[in-house]
């Protein structure tokens, strides 16, 4: 949701005085205050993943993204109240981060800690439909305002609407999460008093190597949504012309395809395994980079669309078989806050995956070929942690023995 709110309407609204560039690239920082501030909340809801339990920690997390996101939707713009609004959004940006660097690894293994290990790339697929189900919903929610109510109407109160339905569906999710058990793994963690007194700790000094693969692998898969769902829509519109209606069409199309994807590459990670999934996503993504920006210069609808299909689907490989990969590297008894501070620091970079392109985009005139050099570097990155990470053996979990 935040992203289509930056790609459109947070500099116009809360950075005005910053100018038409200014503002953009200022909106495009939001995002990335939101992702830098992840490794502080991937430590503290970590570290009570694996001291509390992954249920408690995940109902906390939801809570606090679901109170911070629908509070942006009552903040003032900078024609009201100057710079407040823009304090204050930086600020909710801030607890929307510190709750998102917990709330990942603890979705994945609420999925995976409940099957065995022959199912979890199947399952640990399952949490990532979360993104292409927010994105659907958000950019319906636009459209169907853009094409009900006036362009003076959207940025006087309409863009107000889609935060507000974040408290509904808090309510929806907190149902949904305290309706499911506490994982049986950390269960036998606790009956085996396994638990790690400082996990992270324990995690940095027993497994670094396998922390770094997890950061590089969860490279593309963060990033490309970054660079799809909020450079190239800005960079569609202000640049090759496209209409903000036809921008978000064919986003959801990308969106509606992949929750048939993001399943079926599930399955696939079942029989070749997680890391070999997120590899062939890379390689894919590797290969398609520049051609895909290539041809959108023609802009047309078809082309569009066909842009974020193939932008999304394959970059959506590497994203439905990250969760496995990541819990295949680690032991159960620190596994929350490795996924959770891997997951961050990834996101972390690529939180400024806009204002980069952005910038490289302005110092080359934005040539055609600026986001594919993005696009190709992540995949390159994420290509090989993915190889390095399917070459290597499970850890021994000494948990997983006593049960």
């Amino acid at each position: 949701m935040f992203a289509y709110f930056a790609a459109f309407f947070v500099g116009p609204l809360f950075f005005e005085p910053l100018g038409a560039f200014g503002g953009v690239l200022a909106g495009f920082l939001t995002i990335a205050v939101g992702f830098i501030i992840r490794p502080i909340g991937a430590i503290i809801f970590g570290h009570l993943g694996d001291r509390i339990g992954r249920r408690k920690t995940l109902i906390v997390t939801i809570t606090t993204m679901g109170v911070a996101t629908s509070l942006i939707g009552v903040l003032p713009p900078y024609a009201v109240a100057g710079w407040l609004g823009a304090i204050l959004l930086v600020v909710l940006r801030l607890l929307q981060g510190i709750s998102l660097g917990g709330e990942w690894g603890g979705a994945v293994l609420l999925a995976t800690e409940h099957t065995d290990t022959r199912h979890r790339g199947f399952f640990s697929a399952l949490p990532q439909l979360g993104s292409p189900v927010g994105s659907i919903l958000s950019a319906l929610l636009f459209i169907a305002l853009t094409a009900s109510i006036s362009p003076a109407a959207m940025s006087e109160w309409g863009w107000r609407i889609p935060f507000l339905t974040a408290i509904p569906l808090l309510l929806v999710s907190l149902y949904l999460r305290w309706s499911i058990d506490e994982t049986p793994l950390f269960k036998t963690l606790v009956a085996t008093d396994h638990r790690e007194r400082l996990p992270l700790l324990a995690v940095l000094r027993a497994q670094p190597a396998a922390l770094i693969l997890a950061v590089g692998a969860g490279l593309l898969g963060i990033g490309s949504y970054s660079l799809m769902n909020t450079y190239t829509l800005n960079y569609g519109s202000t640049v090759l012309g496209f209409s903000y209606t036809d921008l978000l069409l064919a986003t959801t199309i990308g969106g509606f395809l992949q929750l048939i994807t993001i399943p079926l590459f599930g399955l696939w990670a079942v029989r070749i395994g997680s890391a070999r999934v997120v590899a062939w996503g890379a390689l894919g993504t590797l290969l398609v980079a520049f051609p895909l920006y290539w041809v959108l210069q023609e802009a047309t609808f078809p082309i569009l669309v066909a842009t974020m299909i193939i932008g999304g689907i394959l970059p959506t490989m590497a994203w439905a078989g990250l969760g496995g990969l990541m819990s295949d590297l680690f032991a159960t008894r620190w596994r929350y806050s490795a996924l959770a501070f891997a997951y961050s620091i990834a996101a972390v970079i690529s939180g400024f995956v806009p204002s980069i392109t952005l910038a490289l985009g302005n110092a080359t005139k934005f040539a055609w070929w600026h986001p594919g050099i993005v696009l190709a570097v992540m995949s390159a990155i994420t290509l090989i942690a993915a190889i390095v990470a399917a070459r290597r053996k499970p850890p021994v979990d000494d948990v997983v023995l006593a049960s």
